[in-house]
């Protein structure tokens, strides 16, 4: 047998074994208890010691009762993590001061400007450098243009904590791919890009994600690797599906059903089948505005980026104009019109209502009448009503209308008979074209 292979076998063997010593020292802590950071730490304390860090203690006191409001972890599989995994939530930030493994899971939203708020991830590493210790890990989640972590949030742990960066302590980045609401897509079967700030740094991180994923990971050659393809991903999706919108556009001034349109031009193989309608939530509606502001700093104008972004973003409007004309056709009038909204979330079959584009739909309606009704099964109504002053009805409502709206498809709507709630003469618009088209006036 060839000595090169059975030296380079030994040394594979001896970093393997020492790999695996390294992993049964570790101990995570899951800073920020959100859509990503929950199921990514319920999770994680399948394998590993792990504890989940939230400033909001409603939201610790929730997920320590057994029941997560996000929906995203099943209530059984939270208990078993508390219950047989020893899974715990907590406020105070001296309880996870024992880890050594930090996941900063926050928001990355933008203000009202659209320009990037890096804040959130700001304080989360202020918490972080507060307790970190040396050799510890600290490992970003939260979608970010490239260089963010290095740039941003690592001086962050190095002024709060003291420590060197590459010397005492070490970091990674690993984009979260999580989507709310799908239950098919979970976080265990997602394949995570992982990175590190070294080599060895990148291997364990990589080893640690490999631990607990179905699929497996990929390891991106630099944190700034991974941190582009995370940002790319969702802008990705958001130029495709502000070109299915333009169509939209198109072909209704011309009289032409878009999605009959979809349908023929999909008979076609390498045809891309989407459709259009509202982007909202808070990651394609969000993230290209990172990579937007980034690029204009090296001195280049995203112009299909940002005029997808601008043509996404005017979808809600556009959509309400579209009932208003079809209301007019009909001869209803639309001054003091009753009208139903089936859906306030950004998606269906999920409670997250962040940047959700129906309220667009809702308010400029509201310049013509006030007798609009909203119902959402899915949706906190105290949350709707402090994010965006409107109040919501989570019990099907009774009556009539002059028009009903299906703005979101849960599977809720999916059973109910929409032609029974419009009056005689009254309009069904249909934004996600997933009604029978014998019920519906328009559709987008």
């Amino acid at each position: 047998m060839n000595n090169e292979f059975v030296g380079n076998l030994c040394r594979n063997i001896l970093l393997h074994n020492e790999m695996m010593r390294e992993l049964k020292d570790i101990r995570i802590a899951v800073v920020g208890l959100g859509y990503v950071g929950l199921p990514l730490a319920r999770l994680f304390s399948t394998k590993f010691p792990t504890i989940g860090y939230d400033k909001n203690q409603q939201r610790v006191d929730g997920l320590m009762s057994g029941h997560d409001t996000t929906r995203e972890v099943d209530d059984a599989l939270l208990q078993e993590a508390i219950a047989k995994h020893g899974f715990e939530c907590t406020t105070d930030l001296e309880r996870i001061r024992h880890c050594n493994f930090y996941v900063v899971a926050v928001p990355t939203p933008v203000d009202v400007n659209n320009r990037p708020d890096l804040e959130p991830l700001r304080r989360a590493s202020e918490s972080v450098g507060k307790v970190i210790g040396k050799g510890d890990i600290v490992v970003y989640e939260s979608t970010v243009y490239p260089g963010v972590t290095e740039e941003e949030c690592l001086p962050v742990v190095e002024r709060t904590s003291g420590l060197r960066f590459n010397t005492d302590f070490y970091a990674g980045y690993s984009p979260e791919r999580i989507n709310p609401g799908d239950k098919e897509h979970t976080v265990e079967k997602i394949r995570k890009v992982t990175s590190g700030s070294t080599p060895e740094v990148a291997d364990l991180v990589d080893a640690v994600y490999n631990s607990v994923l179905v699929n497996g990971t990929h390891k991106a050659p630099s944190m700034r690797v991974a941190e582009a393809s995370k940002i790319i991903e969702n802008t990705q999706r958001d130029i495709n599906i502000a070109y299915m919108n333009e169509l939209a556009k198109i072909f209704n001034a011309m009289g032409i059903d878009t999605h009959d349109v979809i349908e023929a031009a999909s008979s076609k193989w390498n045809f891309i089948k989407l459709s259009p309608g509202l982007v909202g939530g808070h990651c394609i509606s969000v993230d290209p505005y990172y990579l937007i502001q980034k690029a204009q700093v090296y001195g280049v104008l995203p112009r299909v980026m940002f005029d997808a972004r601008r043509l996404n973003d005017g979808m809600g409007a556009y959509v309400a104009e579209q009932v208003v004309k079809c209301m007019n056709k009909k001869g209803v009038v639309v001054k003091d019109a009753k009208i139903l909204i089936l859906g306030i979330t950004f998606k269906e079959n999920c409670p997250d209502i962040r940047n959700t584009k129906v309220v667009d739909i809702y308010h400029t309606l509201a310049e013509y009448t006030h007798n609009i009704t909203v119902y959402d099964p899915w949706a906190n109504a105290e949350m709707v009503k402090h994010e965006y002053g409107i109040e919501i009805c989570s019990e099907k409502p009774q009556g009539v209308w002059d028009c009903v709206i299906l703005a979101v498809s849960h599977r809720e709507f999916g059973g109910l008979d929409v032609r029974s709630l419009v009056r005689e003469g009254g309009v069904v618009y249909d934004v996600k074209g997933v009604l029978p088209r014998d019920m519906v006036d328009a559709r987008l």
